[in-house]
Formats: structure tokens, C-alpha cells, sequence
């Protein structure tokens, strides 16, 4: 395993919401749905990740299973939630968004934003 060097874990990711002819942007139209105050708060969070990277620690980020991580807010008594995931490009997939309402997320939630990641692999080769 080769070390990482300072330089390259200080550089900036790039963050892309998935798409799909299907779909659009699911977590674009998610983002649209929320108050001011909480799409604000994601946005940051979003500036976040850019910035750090694979370091946001919790309680911004947290890992879900295998490749896939949530970002993490809360306004009020919403608990949001965009699940995401590394991509070999140094860039940052934003998968599925949602308001979470039980102590744990969702599996249907996790399939899906994994069905998402997948056919985003496939496609982008």
C-alpha cells in the first residue's frame, strides 16, 4: 500500500449528484423539497466533504456498509440524511437523500442508493 502523501489528502473532491434519463437527479430534487434552513445546512455539509474529503469525521459523516457513507444533519427533529460514496475519480457520488424517521437507515434505502451506485459504475465504465 503506498502512503498518502499530505498534498494529496488536503486537495479538494468533487461532489456530482447522480443522474439518470429515469430518475433526474434524485437527491437534487430531495434537496428541493427541504425548508431554506435545511437545505442550507446540507450545503454546507456538501462544502464540507469537498474540503475534507475521506476525513469528515462523524458526526458529519458516518459509514453505512462497504462503500457506502452518509452525510448527516439535523434541523430541529428532522434527522437528514445523502448517501453517498467514493467514485475512482477522487469525486464524491451523492446517491439518495431522506429524512430519517427510525434508529436505523432504512434497508430499502440502502439497496437503493447501492442499485444507483452500481449502474453509475457501469455506465461511467
Amino acid at each position: 500500500m503506498t502512503p498518502v502523501g499530505k498534498d494529496e489528502r488536503s486537495a479538494r473532491w468533487t461532489v456530482e449528484f447522480y443522474e439518470s434519463a429515469a430518475e433526474g437527479s434524485p437527491v437534487e430534487t430531495f434537496l428541493e423539497s427541504l425548508s431554506f434552513p435545511a437545505q442550507v445546512k446540507v450545503f454546507n455539509l456538501i462544502r464540507l466533504l469537498e474540503e475534507h474529503g475521506v476525513s469528515l469525521p462523524f458526526p458529519y459523516s458516518s459509514q453505512i456498509t462497504g462503500r457506502l457513507r452518509e452525510l448527516r444533519t439535523q434541523l430541529g427533529k428532522a434527522h437528514v440524511r445523502i448517501l453517498y460514496c467514493a467514485t475512482p475519480r477522487r469525486t464524491f457520488l451523492l446517491l439518495h437523500g431522506f429524512v430519517k424517521r427510525a434508529p436505523r437507515t432504512l434497508t430499502s434505502a440502502i439497496d437503493l442508493a447501492n442499485r444507483r451506485r452500481e449502474e453509475y459504475l457501469q455506465r461511467s465504465g
